[in-house]
């Protein structure tokens, strides 16, 4: 088949050991981003298998018709930015593998790199240390101090034990079902949702991304948090309502932020609030990002690539579409 990559930025996939999976198809990857829908489907107008590089491009109804000799999307996760009845329509196959059995030990531990920047005032003390002036204030420990979990899924409870392993308390919030799985393995829940974003030093979001949780994180949420709190985002940015961060963040509460998801990603205008704010911690979308992670995640997709190949697709999202 010929299978183009997407939006693989910095040419990783092809010199990974998963890489080889592919040699028997005519690959094409793309390490720039078309600047429109219509550049994206002249460079790609030959495809029959798109292989999508988590969600950094989405595949829309119009993109799809461009497209006359697609036959497969392959990729790995949740599909917000996929138009599966327009693929459907057009009797593409879907293939996307959800994972249930692995996660993202990269994004856990982003999460708590994250975390020790911010308390400790790492962007500061570096730019004061380069620029000849030695020690940039005085930053505050983990131990001792009370993480909240917002979602009880495997990366949020792979973020809890490193937690534990500095000496922090952790507290959960999650949906009615997370929350009583959460109880019923002796963790501690908050009694409330107020209390859930009043209370802790640091508030953590790990959620998917689904119509039901997006823009859950609200205003009011954030501006319960304290003047001193730290919140992070390493999940998906439409978990939290839009302008509702720097809002919070001017209005002083919380007092900080480190974000590694954001609004139109990429994000390239440095005077884009998302990560110019003096209050955010900005990493460009690298929780993911490793080279063991992507060897990992693209295996999956190439071998749904192969088995489509071989008339026995898996992780098919429309199977209607072999009829």
């Amino acid at each position: 088949m010929k299978v183009h990559i997407l939006d693989d930025y910095h040419d990783t996939l092809r010199h990974l050991p998963s890489f080889g999976m592919l040699a028997d198809h005519d690959v094409t990857v793309w390490t720039d981003r078309a600047p429109n829908e219509e550049a994206l489907a002249g460079c790609i107008e030959n495809a029959e298998a798109l292989v999508l590089f988590r969600d950094r491009t989405a595949i829309t109804e119009s993109l799809v018709e461009k497209l006359p000799d697609l036959r497969l999307v392959s990729m790995r996760g949740t599909y917000p930015h996929v138009d599966v009845p327009a693929l459907t329509k057009r009797g593409i196959a879907f293939c996307t593998n959800l994972h249930s059995d692995s996660f993202s030990f990269g994004a856990a531990e982003l999460t708590f790199a994250l975390m020790l920047a911010a308390m400790r005032n790492l962007p500061e003390q570096i730019a004061s240390v380069r620029a000849g002036h030695w020690q940039a204030g005085v930053g505050r420990s983990l131990r001792g101090r009370t993480l909240g979990l917002y979602g009880y899924g495997r990366i949020a409870r792979a973020v809890a034990g490193f937690a534990r392993s500095f000496g922090m308390e952790i507290v959960w919030w999650a949906s009615e079902d997370g929350r009583a799985r959460a109880s019923a393995d002796g963790e501690t829940v908050a009694n409330s949702r107020e209390a859930f974003f009043a209370e802790p030093d640091v508030v953590s979001v790990h959620l998917r991304l689904t119509p039901e949780t997006r823009e859950i994180v609200t205003r009011s949420d954030l501006a319960r948090m304290r003047p001193d709190a730290l919140f992070v985002n390493t999940a998906r940015a439409g978990l939290v309502e839009d302008g509702a961060l720097i809002a919070a963040l001017d209005a002083g509460r919380p007092g900080r932020a480190a974000v590694d998801v954001f609004r139109g990603e990429p994000v390239t205008d440095p005077k884009d609030p998302q990560i110019a704010h003096a209050k955010i911690i900005p990493t460009p979308h690298i929780g993911f990002v490793t080279q063991d992670e992507l060897d990992m995640q693209f295996s999956d997709i190439y071998q749904q690539v192969n088995a489509f190949c071989e008339g026995a697709p898996i992780n098919l999202i429309n199977p209607e579409v072999l009829g």
